[in-house]
């Protein structure tokens, strides 16, 4: 894996047939914000619309929710997650990482739900709530542990210049 910079932009994605959600995030401040959700077909979205996203926000890396039952055992929708994390790689050749979703979508509901109206977001972003849960979760549980791997390939470098 390439050595990954010591400040981080992420684009994640909440993989669906129908809709994927997608965020935006930062490792300086461990955060991440909703997006307009891509629609799928089968899972496919418009590679157009995902080259669009990617232009305009620049990340360094992609974030894939990974569905698996509540047991931790995988089904169907597990793989076709992850061949669509290998597709963002093959297409845009940014390394991609995978992160257990369980339960976000049912907190990404609940947190759309708790929501005022008229604030325009609710419940048209689950999916991309769910994204941003996704990333949030990433930054706090993976992020420390690549970071750190990050800066002992950079003290590396800097020792043999």
């Amino acid at each position: 894996m390439p050595a990954l910079p010591s400040q981080l932009s992420v684009l994640a994605f909440d993989f669906g047939t129908q809709k994927i959600g997608v965020a935006v995030g930062q490792s300086v401040t461990c955060s991440a914000t909703p997006l307009p959700e891509l629609k799928a077909s089968n899972g496919q979205p418009d590679w157009h619309q995902v080259a669009t996203l990617i232009a305009e926000w620049q990340p360094d890396a992609f974030v894939v929710g990974v569905p698996v039952n509540m047991d931790g055992s995988e089904f169907d929708l597990t793989a076709r997650a992850r061949k669509f994390g290998q597709r963002l790689h093959g297409r845009f050749g940014k390394p991609w990482f995978e992160m257990d979703e369980r339960l976000t979508s049912f907190e990404a509901r609940t947190l759309a739900r708790a929501q005022p109206k008229g604030k325009g977001k609710g419940q048209g972003l689950v999916d991309s709530l769910a994204a941003s849960l996704i990333l949030q979760s990433w930054f706090e549980n993976e992020w420390p542990r690549l970071s750190g791997a990050a800066q002992q390939v950079k003290d590396s470098r800097d020792d043999h210049a």
